[in-house]
């Protein structure tokens, strides 16, 4: 009954990533239209898919695995060194606002 042959599985993978990055890190996309954010997980699940009947479950999960090295470049070193912001916690706001190009008054809205 229970098979992981199909691409319900690679769905799945995706989904559980984009899960846990929302709740991890959710805050650095706190002002990004919901559209965006949805096209993202969108985009992403028609490349893994499309890989995987490519290349095989083998080479979506490679091309997946990629993703962690800009991550913990982006969050490690690019941001805490060269922009003075926090990669785990995005403070301090004003300066990840200046970063992102988003509006730094978050109230007048």
């Amino acid at each position: 009954m229970w098979t992981t042959t199909s691409l319900w599985f690679e769905i799945a993978v995706v989904s559980i990533i984009y899960a846990l990055g929302n709740i991890l890190l959710g805050h650095f996309e706190e002002r990004t239209p919901k559209v965006r954010r949805v096209g993202k997980y969108l985009l992403t699940l028609v490349i893994v898919c499309g890989i995987s009947v490519m290349f095989g479950r083998s080479g979506a999960m490679i091309f997946l695995s990629a993703f962690i090295l800009p991550l913990v470049y982006i969050h490690g070193y690019y941001l805490p060194k060269k922009k003075g912001i926090n990669g785990w916690t995005g403070e301090p706001k004003a300066k990840y606002y200046e970063y992102r190009k988003w509006d730094k008054d978050i109230f007048s809205k």
